[in-house]
C-alpha cells in the first residue's frame, strides 16, 4: 500500500514548481536555477537533469548566459535529445496519429505495417538531422534530401535503393522536398478511403501558419461520400466540396482551408503520387490562397510559404515553446516569440538558435505566483 500511495502521488507523476515562501501572491518571480535545470532536462532530454546540469544550479551558475547556452548545446548534442524527435516532432507532426490510421486496402492495397513503419521513421530521421546538423529551419519545407530504404523507395517511385537499411539520399523531385512531400503527414492527414483537403489544409493552418480554423458550426452535415466503386459520373471531391462550401456557415473557413488541402492533391491518401483523382478524372490542384496567391500544386504552395519564413518560424517558435512550458501559448507570451524569431533571423534561422531563444526567454525564466485562492485551495487540497 506504501508503494501505491507514493507511485500515485501527484508528486511523483508531475513535476511540481513551488512558489518561494517569501513569493507575493500573483506576481512574476525568477525560477531558481535548480528549477530552471529540470526545465531544461524535460525541455530537451524529457527527463531529469544529469550530473552536470545539477552540480551548475546547486552552484548558481545555471543562470549564467554563456554557461547556460553551453549547456543547451551540449545537450543538444547528447543522444537524450533524441527525445525532442519521439516527442516534440510526434507531437507538432502529428507522427503519433500514424500507428492508428487505417487506409482502406481496396483503395490502397500497397499500403501495410512496413509502409507506415517507414514513414514514421523517415520524418523522424528527417526532422533530426535538421536538428542535429542545425540547419536552417525552413529546410523542414524545402530540404533536398531525405531518408529512404527500398519499401518507400519503391513507394515513391525512387529507383536502385536496395535493402532494409534506411540511406540519406538527394531528392531530385521538386515535389517530394521537405515535409509536405512525405508520406507520413500525407497520410494523417487523409481520411480511410481518400484524400482529405480539408484534414490538410488544417494541417496547414494550424502547424505551418499558426493560424488554426475555427471548429465547424454544430449540425453541419458531413461531406457526402460517394458510393463504392463510383465512376466519372459521380462528383469529384473538389466538386462536393463547392457543394459543401454554398452554405454560408462554411463558406468562410473553406475559402482557406480548401485551396491549401487542394495544392496537395496530387498526392493519394497514403502520399504516392498521382495525376488522376478516386474517380478517374484529372487532378486539379489549382486555388487561391487567402492573401490572393494562386498556386497550382506542391510547389506553388511550398514556394508561397517560404515566400513569408517568420510565419512559419513563428508557429514552430509558438510550438517549441508550447512543449517546453507544458501550457498554451497565451497573447502575453507574444512579444517574447517575436523576439525568439526576430532573433533567430540573425542567425539563419537555425534549429539552435530557436532553441536558445525559448530557453533565454522570460515565459522559461520566470513564473507568476499563485494568487491568494489557489494557495488556498491547495492547503485546503492537502
Amino acid at each position: 500500500m506504501a508503494l501505491r500511495r507514493m507511485l500515485a502521488s501527484p508528486q511523483f507523476l508531475f513535476r511540481f514548481e513551488r512558489d518561494p515562501a517569501n513569493a507575493a501572491p500573483d506576481t512574476n518571480y525568477r525560477i531558481s536555477d535548480l528549477d530552471l535545470a529540470s526545465r531544461l532536462s524535460f525541455f530537451l532530454w524529457s527527463s531529469i537533469p544529469d550530473d552536470e546540469l545539477t552540480t551548475l544550479a546547486s552552484q548558481g551558475k545555471l543562470r549564467n548566459p554563456a554557461v547556460l547556452e553551453q549547456q543547451v548545446r551540449r545537450m543538444l548534442a547528447d543522444p537524450r535529445s533524441q527525445a525532442l524527435v519521439d516527442n516534440f516532432a510526434g507531437q507538432w507532426l502529428y507522427l503519433r496519429n500514424l500507428r492508428a490510421v487505417a487506409p482502406d486496402l481496396e483503395e490502397f492495397p500497397n499500403f501495410d505495417d512496413n509502409l507506415r513503419t517507414a514513414f514514421k521513421k523517415e520524418t523522424e530521421l528527417f526532422f533530426g538531422s535538421i536538428m542535429h546538423e542545425d540547419h536552417n529551419v525552413l529546410d523542414l519545407l524545402n530540404a533536398n534530401y531525405t531518408f529512404v530504404n527500398d519499401r518507400l523507395a519503391r513507394h515513391y517511385g525512387i529507383p536502385n535503393i536496395d535493402g532494409s537499411q534506411f540511406r540519406r539520399i538527394t531528392v531530385t523531385d521538386d515535389a517530394r522536398r521537405g515535409l509536405l512531400g512525405q508520406g507520413s503527414i500525407l497520410t494523417v492527414t487523409s481520411v480511410a478511403t481518400r484524400t482529405s483537403p480539408v484534414q490538410r489544409g488544417k494541417w496547414l493552418l494550424e502547424n505551418v501558419l499558426g493560424t488554426p480554423p475555427n471548429p465547424p458550426p454544430a449540425g453541419v452535415p458531413p461531406l457526402k461520400e460517394n458510393p463504392p466503386g463510383a465512376g466519372a459520373k459521380e462528383p469529384t471531391v473538389r466538386e462536393r466540396m463547392e457543394q459543401h462550401r454554398a452554405d454560408p456557415a462554411c463558406a468562410g473557413c473553406h475559402k482557406v482551408l480548401d485551396p491549401l488541402g487542394f495544392a496537395l492533391d496530387n498526392f493519394d491518401g497514403v502520399g504516392a503520387w498521382r495525376t488522376l483523382g478516386e474517380d478517374g478524372s484529372p487532378i486539379d490542384a489549382s486555388g487561391v490562397l487567402a492573401d490572393g496567391t494562386k498556386v497550382s500544386g506542391v510547389v506553388d504552395l511550398r514556394n508561397a510559404l517560404l515566400s513569408r519564413p517568420n510565419v512559419f518560424v513563428g508557429t514552430m517558435t509558438t510550438k517549441l515553446l508550447t512543449y517546453a512550458l507544458g501550457r498554451g501559448v497565451e497573447y502575453y507570451d507574444m512579444p517574447a516569440v517575436r523576439a525568439i524569431v526576430h532573433d533567430a533571423e540573425r542567425n539563419d534561422y537555425r534549429f539552435s538558435s530557436l532553441i536558445l531563444g525559448v530557453v533565454k526567454s522570460t515565459p522559461f525564466q520566470m513564473r507568476r505566483s499563485e494568487d491568494e485562492g489557489e494557495r488556498a485551495a491547495n492547503v485546503i487540497h492537502h
